[in-house]
């Protein structure tokens, strides 16, 4: 082994370590408080958010756009998020925990049932489930067919949450294009209002509504990008393509 491939090796076990991502959860739950605190927000669609206090909703967000969204959740209600049980993911449980948020592991390829009989459970007790829905892995900014099956069993709404902040970093090399937001500037939150999936919806209607809820989520995203003066994160269409057309072949 070369020592470059060594120091590297070592590096990844650091990360990895309880100690290390302690540290770094910490920092990030610090600095988004602060951003939240420091940030001139035009919030649109609060009350969609409140009203769903009572009985519970399913909120949907994006990966590159999930850093800020604990700081905005209070402790006086109950959300369950769904984690990856990869390292990052691990990470942002951390994140989520030290704002009272309860995280449940799982992903399309690890405890995807038992995460799947959590959610439903949470939803039932009438709190809240919080899904970013193109992560792990993306494609970016494309929607899956959990959040739509969790609101049509239940009958919750399924509420879309962005946010976009002036002057805050894109990374255009990572797949979701994550922001790094920048305090003391200005914001938008956008809430949409309340999405009713009918229970008795076929497979066809579930993904023309499917359809919708993502170009509408898509379209309102890249507006708020627009009046804050950045250059809007597309969804990343070639990569959904291909991954629908692998699913096809298999």
């Amino acid at each position: 082994m070369t020592l470059k491939k060594f120091i590297r090796k070592q590096f990844r076990k650091l990360l990895n370590s309880d100690f290390c991502s302690n540290i770094i959860s910490g920092t990030l739950c610090n600095y988004t408080k602060m951003v939240q605190r420091h940030t001139k927000w035009q919030i649109n669609g609060w009350d969609n958010f409140e009203n769903s206090k009572k009985d519970g909703a399913v909120f949907v967000a994006w990966h590159g756009r999930a850093l800020m969204f604990p700081s905005f959740f209070k402790q006086d209600r109950i959300i369950a998020a769904l984690v990856s049980p990869h390292r990052d993911g691990q990470l942002i449980a951390k994140l989520l925990k030290k704002t009272g948020i309860h995280t449940i592991n799982g992903s399309s390829n690890e405890n995807a049932a038992g995460a799947a009989v959590e959610l439903m459970h949470a939803l039932q007790k009438n709190a809240s489930i919080f899904i970013v829905s193109d992560g792990p892995r993306g494609p970016r900014m494309h929607l899956g067919k959990s959040p739509l099956y969790y609101a049509q069993k239940t009958g919750k709404p399924i509420i879309t949450i962005t946010y976009s902040i002036a002057n805050s970093f894109i990374i255009k090399k990572a797949w979701d294009n994550m922001m790094i937001p920048v305090p003391f500037s200005q914001g938008i939150l956008e809430i949409s209002q309340p999405i009713y999936i009918p229970k008795d919806a076929s497979p066809e209607e579930l993904e023309q509504l499917r359809q919708k809820i993502e170009t509408d989520f898509n379209t309102k995203n890249i507006e708020i990008d627009k009046k804050l003066g950045l250059e809007p994160v597309q969804p990343d269409i070639n990569s959904a393509k291909r991954k629908k057309y692998s699913k096809r072949e298999d």
